[in-house]
C-alpha cells in the first residue's frame, strides 16, 4: 500500500464523537513508551504525524488520522504507565473499552509489545480482555533494532509459548518492527490493505 495522503481529523475522549463515516479504522494500542508514535510516524511515512515524546503517557485521547481518504488510522492512549494517576487512569480505561466495544467501524487492533523484553502480565491482560470483548487484534513487536536477530526470534518464540500456555490455542498473526529502519511497514500496511480490499468488495459496513 502506497500512503498518498495522510490527514488529522479529530481528539476526543469519548468513542460517541468519534468520526461517523463508515470507513474502516485500525487502533495501535499499547504500553506508554512502547514506539506508538514513532511506529506510526513510519507506516504513514510522515515526521510528526503523531506526536513523540521522551515522557511515557503523552497520548491521552482517541486521535483519528484519515489516510488516503479511505480508512482511519486511530492511535490510542497507552496503557500501564505508572505515573498517571488512578482517576485519569480511570478515565483512560473506560473511553478505551468504550472504543473497543461500541466502535463498529473497528476491523482490528494492534497491540504493540517491546521485543526487548520478556512478555509483560499487562500486555497479556490487555490481550485477553480483547480476544473477552471478541475485539480482532494482531501484536506488532516495536524496537526490533535494538536485538541481534537471534533474540527477536527467541522473544517471538517465548511469547508464542507464554500465550499458548494460557488462553489462547495459538498466537495472533504478529509483525516485527523497527520504526528507524522501516523494517516491517510494508507486511503491516499490506495486511491493512488485504482486510479493506475484503471490506469494499462487500460494500463496506452497510
Amino acid at each position: 500500500m502506497k500512503i498518498n495522503t495522510a490527514e488529522f481529523v479529530v481528539s476526543n475522549s469519548d468513542a460517541s464523537l468519534c468520526p461517523k463515516e463508515l470507513l474502516p479504522e485500525y487502533a495501535f494500542i499499547g504500553r506508554s513508551n512502547v514506539g506508538k508514535s514513532s511506529l506510526i510516524n513510519m507506516l504513514t511515512n510522515r515526521n510528526s504525524l503523531a506526536k513523540t515524546s521522551g515522557r511515557p503517557g503523552k497520548t491521552q485521547l482517541i486521535n483519528h488520522f484519515k489516510i488516503n481518504a479511505n480508512w482511519f488510522l486511530v492511535d490510542l492512549p497507552g496503557y500501564g504507565y505508572a505515573r498517571v494517576s488512578k482517576s485519569t487512569k480511570e478515565v483512560f480505561q473506560k473511553f478505551i473499552t468504550d472504543y473497543f466495544e461500541r466502535r463498529e467501524q473497528l476491523v482490528c487492533a494492534f497491540v504493540l509489545i517491546d521485543i526487548r523484553h520478556e512478555a509483560q502480565k499487562i500486555d497479556l491482560e490487555f490481550m485477553a480482555y480483547l480476544g473477552e470483548a471478541q475485539v480482532p487484534f494482531c501484536i506488532i513487536f516495536t524496537k526490533a533494532d535494538k536485538i541481534s536477530r537471534g533474540k527477536i526470534d527467541a522473544h517471538v518464540n517465548a511469547y508464542r509459548k507464554k500465550m499458548t500456555e494460557g488462553d489462547w490455542e495459538e498466537m495472533p498473526q504478529y509483525f516485527v518492527t523497527s520504526s528507524t529502519e522501516a523494517t516491517g511497514r510494508d507486511a503491516v500496511l499490506g495486511y491493512i490493505e488485504t482486510l479493506n480490499q475484503g471490506i469494499f468488495d462487500n460494500q463496506g459496513f452497510l
